[in-house]
């Protein structure tokens, strides 16, 4: 009787040490908590469409009238060309895939001020908040994705696409790597915030000007200035965006050398962010 007692003892006990290593993450931990991290990404995808009144439907409408304004405004007015692509279809996906991306950065550079109230109160590994954005972002994306489809279908039937369809696979490749940028780049946001709130403004500006820095309402095609052509290739966000037009629209070009850089580079700011994110996290209450 008294072993068993022992037996129940150690089988809930639990041992909690603080971090000693920056780039500490337990992934048996994080994957402990994978439904508190659905949780969260349940809610980011309710909270932000509650008491609205066309609720979920704005995630089609948004992108749709942005693109119906980029078609108008950069395809008729500026006389942008498309590389022969169907005007709204080139813009809808190129403003799906910008718009997973800044949702990711957005969201997750407020991941310490906006949930300060809930880190002071209960332990759980702060890393399922970010991932959670990431997720409810993707979700966004692929119901985006459904819109594009439908026009996608229309245009495809009347033979003014053409698909590399053997290219699929890198697909997900884009969409893991766009994920993992927004979230690398957030979490460094978002741990210089705690201290620096100004910072803040200056991310919502910046992020606008990162959009026409990359290839969204233009094609690289377009362009021949080799010093804009290399800031493009260095740029993170090129390659995931012209993989994504190479694949489906069938235009645009893609290398082995350039995602080699592009996954280098996302690497190296997640890696970054990992770390500036446990440093600030023991003391962050004391800031916010």
């Amino acid at each position: 009787m008294m072993e068993q007692g022992r037996m129940s003892e150690n089988k809930y006990h639990t041992h909690i040490e603080a971090k000693t290593r920056l780039l500490s993450v337990d992934l048996k931990e994080l994957w402990r908590y994978r439904d508190l991290i659905l949780l969260f990404t349940r809610r980011s995808f309710v909270v932000t469409y509650k008491q609205t009144i066309l609720g979920p439907a704005w995630i089609i409408l948004n992108p749709f009238i942005t693109s119906v304004i980029y078609t108008i405004v950069f395809g008729g007015i500026a006389g942008i060309s498309t590389n022969g692509v169907p005007q709204l279809l080139f813009y809808m996906g190129s403003n799906a895939v910008w718009t997973y991306f800044a949702t990711c950065f957005n969201r997750t550079a407020t991941t310490f001020t906006a949930n300060a109230g809930v880190f002071g109160k209960v332990y759980f590994p702060r890393l399922t908040m970010p991932i959670s954005t990431v997720l409810s972002a993707a979700i966004n994306f692929a119901i985006q994705l459904l819109m594009f489809g439908f026009f996608f279908i229309y245009y495809l039937a009347i033979g003014e696409v053409h698909p590399n369809w053997f290219a699929i696979p890198l697909l997900f490749l884009a969409v893991f790597q766009l994920g993992c940028l927004g979230l690398g780049c957030g979490v460094i946001v978002s741990s210089l915030t705690t201290k620096y709130r100004d910072l803040a403004i200056v991310v919502s500006f910046g992020i606008q000007l990162w959009m026409y820095a990359s290839p969204v309402v233009y094609p690289m095609s377009q362009l021949e200035d080799p010093l804009f052509l290399h800031i493009l290739h260095v740029n993170p966000v090129s390659a995931s965006m012209e993989t994504f037009r190479y694949v489906l629209l069938g235009t645009g070009e893609i290398s082995l050398g350039w995602w080699v850089l592009t996954l280098v580079i996302t690497a190296a700011l997640l890696f970054f962010g990992v770390i500036l994110f446990n440093k600030v996290e023991k003391t962050f209450m004391d800031t916010v």
